[in-house]
């Protein structure tokens, strides 16, 4: 089935919704955050420290850095792989960060986490990053902007094509690890 989800959504009855194996478009803000970013947000949790963004309602996309390519927002944002930021993910959505977009299956923690927060993985398609970088509108450094290319990011997107891989129920028509 086809979904479209606004983001930031508005209700967890959104997430809820989503079937695994339903192609979702997403549009509105996305923000981006790999390794460092989700070690960063771990540590900010772990020291009480106010966090860059709000979790609740909003999603993250774990995307491959790519050089700005000209009349471009950004470059190629095609996804980079889930299980490098699963050791932070079940402490992120016990604070509110409930939708995630990558590629690659996800530890059995974070499937157990999606399910007792009602979680959502979508996947993104490797091979892709110059269709992405087309759906997305606009691209703003938020936080940690140090690190570069790997910086916490806010997108704009519009119909960015994903499919659910994971659902709230921990459903999945690909595989778990």
């Amino acid at each position: 089935m086809e979904r479209r989800l606004r983001l930031p959504y508005e209700s967890i009855d959104e997430l809820r919704e989503v079937r695994a194996g339903d192609y979702v478009l997403l549009s509105g803000t996305l923000y981006v955050g790999r390794d460092q970013v989700h070690k960063r947000l771990g540590i900010m949790i772990e020291e009480g420290e106010s966090l860059p963004f709000q979790f609740k309602g909003n999603g993250i996309y774990y995307m491959g850095p790519s050089p700005k390519m000209p009349g471009f927002v950004l470059g190629a944002a095609g996804p980079t792989t889930s299980q490098r930021m699963d050791p932070y993910s079940p402490m992120l959505m016990e604070k509110g960060l409930l939708l995630m977009v990558g590629k690659g299956p996800r530890k059995n923690n974070v499937v157990e986490a999606m399910k007792r927060y009602s979680g959502l993985y979508l996947q993104a398609f490797g091979g892709c990053g110059a269709l992405y970088s087309q759906r997305i509108k606009s691209a703003d450094v938020v936080a940690f902007e140090e690190l570069g290319p790997e910086a916490l990011l806010r997108l704009t997107v519009e119909d960015f094509p994903t499919i659910c891989a994971i659902d709230s129920t921990g459903a999945s028509p690909f595989f778990l690890s």
